[in-house]
């Protein structure tokens, strides 16, 4: 069974920072992208960031320049960078590994911006 572990959440004043973690229990070849997801309550998930076999990423508009996406593809493996929080960061955020026939999830991980 495909378990996809995140780490690194927690409590954070506005400006601060965090880095999230993220990797596939089991070595697959077929991911060819690696995101981070959030919801916060009352709204829909929606897609953070992104990165692409090759090395390719993607972000929300609205954490451009504040969040950065890394990770090794080949390793199953991926991580945010989370600088500048705002309250408006705070959510669960979920790890999501995808190949052509299937989409991993992890289990969420808190992100709380308070002062």
């Amino acid at each position: 069974q495909v378990q996809v572990v995140e780490s690194g959440g927690g409590l954070v004043q506005p400006g601060g920072s965090l880095r999230l973690s993220c990797t596939v229990s089991k070595n697959i070849t077929t991911i060819y992208q690696m995101s981070w997801f959030r919801q916060a309550p009352g709204n829909q998930r929606e897609l953070v960031a992104a990165i692409f076999r090759g090395g390719t990423t993607h972000y929300l508009w609205s954490v451009e320049g504040r969040f950065t996406i890394s990770g090794d593809i080949t390793k199953n493996t991926v991580a945010l960078q989370m600088d500048r929080l705002e309250p408006d960061d705070t959510a669960v955020y979920y790890c999501n590994a995808h190949e052509v026939i299937s989409d991993y999830w992890g289990q969420g991980i808190q992100v709380t911006v308070s002062s």
